[in-house]
């Protein structure tokens, strides 16, 4: 499949650290194939059902085998446009670039995707909330883990996409749709910290089967962008780090001792969760991109240490020898799948995190998504700041908060 787009997520950190022209027009590739509609039907075979092959507004999973752009989602398990991490993941790639790059033609170029994207997702958004709902199969990345009601991983990046694109937005200045998603993103943020936190981490659902209580290793992913791309974070600080260190004290040191990576989902009993395949893997792009996280938070040595358990099982004399061929994952006896996987090249999300300049597009000076309304006097401090600053009109960046003309 050509760049099966769910896994570029985690790979793509290596193209714009290295590549960044070519990280460019893969998005711009993608962005094209969002606008794009293939009613040819495709039997998906998880289930026996008919769809479509690619529905308008959905992010496709690839750019397909033998016809890129014109047939795409060769991957036919699920039907794709129903899985509710690849739009979100469209958004934050994009905003990601956009700012790391600062190429506002490129910006400009995809935006109508970004808007699509965005607006593709309402429907999963059953009871107005403001956050998406899984449907109880595994309509994501994970693509056996089954999922009901909220998910940390699925709603984490909602909200840091609904964050990102409100962001883009307010630099290409179409100001209603930044309002729109900031006013998406209140109302998602408390729904889902009331809904997922329990007060040391995410539960992985919002549902009541037996593994929504699990630890999932990824469930920060859409923090790891948003700290990434110099956003403010989606959650208080000490939530950040609570999760992330309840991470490492079960998904990662108590799988041999912190050896192996971090186990994609572990039970609050300390035993792995072996409700499916992939939720007993340790997968090397995650781990990765968990480490990177901690990096980017401040958690230097529970970093390193996380993702030494992929050196040592991978490359080390007493691992398993995957040298050039790491695959995506491994469980705790060894047994691997997937060689050659792309998503370990999230080793470079590391190498991000611990550069200096992660961003030339920094963030609105406001942060639009804690913004509380002004007073008058409030407004007169930050016009006199601006006069006395002798600051040109465009400094004025949120007009919605600063009506004058300076």
């Amino acid at each position: 499949m050509w760049c099966t787009y769910d896994v570029h997520f985690y790979a793509s950190f290596a193209l714009l650290n290295l590549f960044p022209k070519i990280e460019l027009t893969i998005q711009r590739d993608f962005a094209r194939a969002v606008l794009h509609e293939d009613r040819r039907k495709v039997k998906f075979l998880a289930d026996g059902t008919w769809g479509i092959r690619k529905a308008k507004g959905a992010v496709p999973h690839d750019l397909g085998t033998h016809d890129p752009w014109n047939e795409m989602n060769a991957y036919n398990i699920h039907d794709t446009s129903k899985w509710k991490d690849l739009n979100s993941k469209f958004v934050l790639q994009v905003y990601r670039d956009f700012a790391a790059t600062g190429d506002l033609s490129f910006g400009q170029d995809v935006w109508p995707a970004v808007c699509a994207a965005i607006d593709y997702m309402e429907q999963f958004d059953r009871d107005g909330d403001g956050l998406i709902e899984n449907d109880g199969f595994p309509d994501q990345t994970y693509d056996t883990w089954t999922v009901h009601g909220i998910s940390a991983y699925c709603g984490c990046l909602w909200l840091a996409a609904l964050q990102a694109a409100a962001a883009m937005a307010q630099h290409l200045g179409d100001h209603d749709f930044a309002d729109k998603c900031e006013n998406k993103f209140r109302k998602a943020k408390p729904a889902f910290e009331a809904k997922l936190w329990n007060g040391s981490y995410f539960n992985y659902d919002s549902g009541s089967s037996s593994n929504s209580q699990s630890i999932q290793a990824d469930q920060l992913a859409g923090q790891w962008y948003t700290a990434s791309s110099g956003l403010p974070p989606l959650f208080d600080e000490n939530k950040i780090r609570n999760t992330l260190q309840k991470i490492f004290e079960f998904n990662v040191m108590k799988v041999r001792g912190g050896r192996m990576g971090a186990v994609n989902g572990m039970n609050p009993n300390g035993k792995v969760d072996e409700c499916c395949m992939q939720s007993r893997e340790i997968w090397t792009g995650v781990t990765y991109g968990l480490a990177a996280t901690m990096l980017l938070h401040g958690m230097n040595d529970e970093a390193f240490a996380t993702a030494e358990g992929i050196f040592i099982t991978g490359w080390s004399e007493e691992g398993f020898g995957y040298w050039f061929q790491t695959p995506e994952g491994w469980t705790t006896d060894g047994h691997y799948r997937s060689l050659i996987y792309m998503r370990p090249l999230s080793i470079w999300a590391m190498q991000w995190a611990l550069s200096s300049q992660k961003a030339i597009l920094q963030a609105p000076s406001i942060n639009i998504m804690d913004r509380i309304l002004k007073s008058s006097l409030n407004l007169r401090v930050l016009h006199d700041t601006c006069i006395r600053k002798n600051a040109p009109k465009s400094s004025c960046f949120d007009n919605s908060v600063c009506h004058c003309e300076c």
